[in-house]
């Protein structure tokens, strides 16, 4: 399994965004990720179409694009235009998974899917497949801060043997409340990928942290 750590912008000093990215660009962070709300599916709004464009001019990191948005197959092509290379929806935001997963493919991007706290694992089983990553949220989707909500890191080893069952690729993603003393719980349980906000930006030594997140 390998292990990535994907920083979330949405932690990141909007006044210095491209000041931020270019600290990602030097560190060990092989992805960024881009939190998109719309006040809808979660009670929060964040930034869209023109903030992923101006991203993906600076950097050549790999755009972890996650919506957290309503009826997400209505905007998966222009993400996918704006520069995203994986493309990840919820799991409770669309009426017709399969078709949403087609669609972005179609656009020659990864797909992903995410799942809320209270989801179970068992409802993303008959997608893996068809999926590149599938994205656990370990707080409720929406804010940053929040603090990790205990038996996520369960999830994440139920998923790794179903995963490994079925003789899928899928790649496992956590995002919620990462820190430097449960990251490598996550990686032991058979995470690939960290996404970390605040723990990266609010530290006086982000690439530092980022170093110590893969080492865990």
């Amino acid at each position: 399994m390998s292990r990535i750590i994907s920083p979330s912008v949405l932690s990141a000093d909007f006044l210095h965004l491209g000041r931020d990215t270019e600290m990602l660009n030097r560190s060990e962070a092989e992805w960024i990720h881009i939190d998109v709300m719309d006040g809808v599916f979660v009670p929060n709004l964040s930034f869209g179409f023109p903030v992923l464009s101006a991203i993906r001019k600076v950097t050549t990191k790999v755009l972890d694009t996650h919506l957290m948005i309503v009826e997400p197959e209505r905007y998966i092509e222009r993400f996918a235009k704006a520069g995203a290379d994986i493309i990840t929806i919820h799991i409770e935001a669309t009426e017709d998974l399969p078709a949403a997963i087609r669609t972005i493919k179609a656009c020659g991007v990864k797909a992903g899917v995410s799942i809320k706290p209270k989801t179970p694992v068992s409802a993303i089983v008959p997608y893996l497949d068809d999926l590149d990553l599938v994205l656990i949220m370990s707080v409720e989707p929406g804010f940053g801060g929040q603090s990790f909500i205990e038996g996520s890191t369960e999830k994440v080893a139920e998923l790794r043997r179903e995963i490994d069952r079925c003789g899928s690729d899928t790649v496992i993603e956590i995002d919620g409340g990462i820190t430097l003393g449960n990251a490598g719980e996550q990686f032991t349980a058979g995470c690939d990928v960290l996404v970390a906000g605040n723990t990266i930006f609010g530290s006086d030594d982000p690439t530092r942290t980022i170093h110590d997140l893969l080492r865990a």
